[in-house]
């Protein structure tokens, strides 16, 4: 019996499931004693997060080879319908859920973050290389409709020696529930009164002006085949698809460029401030030299109550190896892994998934 017992833990080992000193939740082997060998998970959700989900599930399965997970990437908007809706078997959403979203989802639902990231803003401006300089005004205004040409006096002041041309400017955003909206327009709401006021913040808002494209893909594609354009994406984004982006003016007044550090620097601002059930979203405008404004959260959405067992077990597995071994995959991919003061409140969090009363995560 010893014997099958150190077996046991070395098979455990070999599949990559000894994590941060603790044995993780195995398939089939979990406290609600159900078999997640061969289950299947479907999510859907985040644009945002589209490009380290699908990294996860793509290292998971050679983890856990029995477990299919497909993943949707369709906006937070849609992705926190289909949950409610109980069509998926999560959630996926960078823009936490409203309590009236709250109060229509048929149990309780739990917001698991996984790791954060920059919006950054890109644009389509002739002879303006990477590194346009935004003051938090000129771009609320910009979005605002007020500020129309991009030899604007507002823009030229803050970018000296660039020949800008007597172009109008075509603003572009998300035209589908969005996360990465929240983000963005959360951000103009905390360093704007006028487009707090005017427009306000959430995953799908009244732009006053602008084309839509669905999806961040269909944002950066708007970008790249309209000449005069800006719009804003998730930094990955902008990156593979080799977009020029803005250096934006922080609360301590200087010009910071989306990188993994700066966003780094903003998060690691607001970790301490989050509230118990994490739903903070978007980290506003954060105190710090080297702080990139407009960077947030994106969350995994799980009911407290699982009703499948084997379900439940498998999602609780992924969710457990994300936190964990899954951070590893964040630098490459231009998110920010999460810090380990967050990381022990998170498995707080997910050991709270439980079925019939017990839990399904470590219990230690």
């Amino acid at each position: 019996m010893k014997n099958r017992k150190i077996a046991r833990i070395a098979a455990l080992a070999a599949a990559g499931l000894i994590v941060t000193g603790l044995v993780a939740v195995a398939a089939g082997c979990g406290s609600g004693g159900g078999s997640a060998d061969n289950a299947s998970l479907v999510g859907a959700g985040s644009t945002f997060a589209n490009p380290i989900y699908t990294k996860w599930i793509d290292a998971y399965s050679k983890v856990q080879p029995g477990v299919d997970i497909n993943y949707q990437s369709v906006g937070s908007g849609a992705g926190i319908q289909q949950f409610t809706a109980q069509t998926v078997d999560f959630g996926a959403t960078d823009a936490p859920m409203k309590d009236d979203q709250l109060a229509k989802a048929p149990s309780e639902v739990l917001h698991i973050p996984t790791v954060a990231g920059a919006v950054a803003i890109t644009y389509n401006v002739d002879g303006v290389p990477s590194g346009l300089k935004l003051t938090p005004e000129v771009l609320a205004n910009i979005y605002l409709g007020k500020i129309t040409k991009w030899n604007d006096p507002a823009i030229k002041a803050d970018n000296p020696g660039i020949n800008f041309p007597d172009q109008a400017i075509v603003t572009v955003h998300r035209s589908d529930g969005s996360g990465t909206t929240n983000i963005f327009t959360s951000y103009l709401s905390a360093v704007s009164p006028g487009w707090k006021s005017q427009v306000s913040a959430g995953t799908d808002v009244k732009w006053p002006v602008g084309l839509g494209g669905k999806g961040s893909e269909g944002v950066s594609g708007q970008v790249s085949q309209t000449k005069g354009s800006i719009g804003y994406v998730e930094l990955a984004y902008a990156k593979t698809n080799h977009l020029p982006y803005a250096w934006i003016k922080n609360k301590a007044g200087k010009f910071v460029e989306p990188t993994l550090e700066s966003t780094k620097t903003a998060i690691q601002g607001v970790v301490a401030s989050m509230p118990a059930d994490f739903r903070s979203g978007s980290v506003g405008n954060p105190d710090g030299d080297n702080a990139y404004p407009i960077a947030g959260f994106t969350y995994i959405l799980v009911y407290k109550n699982q009703t499948d067992q084997a379900k439940g077990q498998a999602l609780v597995n992924f969710l457990w190896w994300g936190i964990h071994d899954g951070q590893q995959y964040a630098a490459a991919l231009d998110y920010v892994a999460q810090p380990p003061e967050l990381v022990k409140k998170v498995e707080a969090q997910i050991r709270k998934i439980n079925y019939n009363g017990q839990s399904l995560a470590p219990s230690s």
